[in-house]
C-alpha cells in the first residue's frame, strides 16, 4: 500500500502540472472505485480551478475555486500517470487541463474518491479523528507521552494507530523503530519520554529521506512520471529476514507477526 512518502511524493508530483490550472474536461471510466464517485464529482470538477494541492495523512487533496475538494487515497495500488502514452484498463479517472491529461490508475480498486466542501474538510468523518500530522511541529515527544501513557499494547502497533500519529504505515515504523533503538514489541506505556525524544526526530528523518528519494515504490506504486522511488534500496530492517544488522552487524534481522501484520527488528540493538 503506499505510505505517507509515496503520497506526498504523489502530490508533489501532481502539484508541477495541475496547481493553477483549469480543468476541462473530467471522465468516469467507471462508477467506483473502494467506494462510488460522488454523484456531482464531474459537474463539479469540470471547468473549476486547482488552487493548491496538500495531503492529509495518506490522502491526497486538490483544492479548487468551487470551495470544494477532491481527495483521492491511493488504496493498494492506485496511482496518478501524467500524460500517459497510451489508456490503461485501469485508468478509471480522467482529469483534463488544457496542455495535460491525468489518469488515476487502480487495478485492485481499494482507493476512493471523495468530495468534500473545503471549509469542512477537518469535519470530515476520515480526518476527524487524525492524530497530528508526523512531519508537523504538533508531533513531539510530550504528545507522544500523554497519548501512549499507561498503554499496555505494543508501541509498534500504537504508531499505527492513525488516531495517535496520523499517515504512519508500517515500513517506516519499523525503520524509525530500529533507528531509536526501541523493541516493537515494547508496551506503550513503558517507552520512556527519554527513548521517545530520541523516536520522534527519527520518524520525521526517515519519511522525509523517503520522500527526497521518491518513495518506496513497493510492488505496483510508481510516481506520476513514471520513474521509481528508492527509498526501499536504503532499508535496515523492513524485509530484511535472516540478514546481518546493518549497525551490530553481530546479529540477524528477525520477523514477528504485529496485528496481522510483519515487524523487522533487530533483537540485539531494540530493546
Amino acid at each position: 500500500m503506499p505510505e505517507l512518502p509515496e503520497v506526498e511524493t504523489t502530490v508533489r508530483g501532481l502539484a508541477r502540472f495541475l496547481d493553477g490550472e483549469r480543468l476541462t474536461r473530467v471522465v468516469l471510466n467507471r462508477p467506483n472505485l473502494r467506494r462510488p464517485f460522488p454523484a456531482d464529482l464531474v459537474q463539479v470538477m469540470t471547468g473549476a480551478t486547482v488552487t493548491g494541492l496538500s495531503r492529509r495523512a495518506k490522502y491526497g487533496l486538490i483544492h479548487t475555486d468551487r470551495d470544494q475538494t477532491m481527495i483521492f487515497h491511493l488504496g493498494m495500488s492506485g496511482r496518478w500517470r501524467i500524460d500517459p502514452d497510451k489508456p490503461d484498463k485501469h485508468d478509471h479517472l480522467i482529469v483534463e487541463t488544457a496542455d495535460h491529461r491525468f489518469a488515476l490508475c487502480d487495478p485492485r480498486r481499494f482507493g476512493s474518491v471523495d468530495l468534500v466542501d473545503t471549509d469542512a474538510l477537518d469535519q470530515w468523518p476520515q480526518f476527524a479523528s487524525l492524530g497530528p500530522e508526523p512531519l508537523g511541529e504538533d508531533l513531539t515527544p510530550e504528545h507522544l507521552k500523554a497519548a501512549l501513557k499507561d498503554r499496555k499494547q505494543a508501541i509498534k502497533l500504537l504508531l499505527l494507530d492513525q488516531r495517535i500519529v496520523a499517515g504512519l504505515g508500517n515500513i517506516y515504523v519499523c525503520e524509525a523503530l530500529f533507528r531509536a533503538g526501541i523493541h516493537p514489541r515494547k508496551a506503550g506505556g513503558k517507552v520512556s519520554k527519554p527513548k521517545l525524544a530520541v523516536l520522534v526526530p527519527h520518524i520525521k528523518a526517515v519519511l522525509s529521506q523517503s520522500i527526497e528519494d521518491g518513495g518506496s515504490s513497493l510492488r505496483d506504486y510508481a510516481r506520476p512520471d513514471g520513474e521509481l522511488g528508492y527509498f526501499a534500496t536504503r532499508f535496515d530492517v523492513y524485509g530484511r529476514e535472516g540478514e546481518n544488522c546493518t549497525r551490530c552487524e553481530a546479529s540477524a534481522i528477525r520477523r514477528i507477526e504485529q496485528g496481522g501484520r510483519s515487524s523487522w527488528f533487530c533483537p540485539k540493538c531494540q530493546r
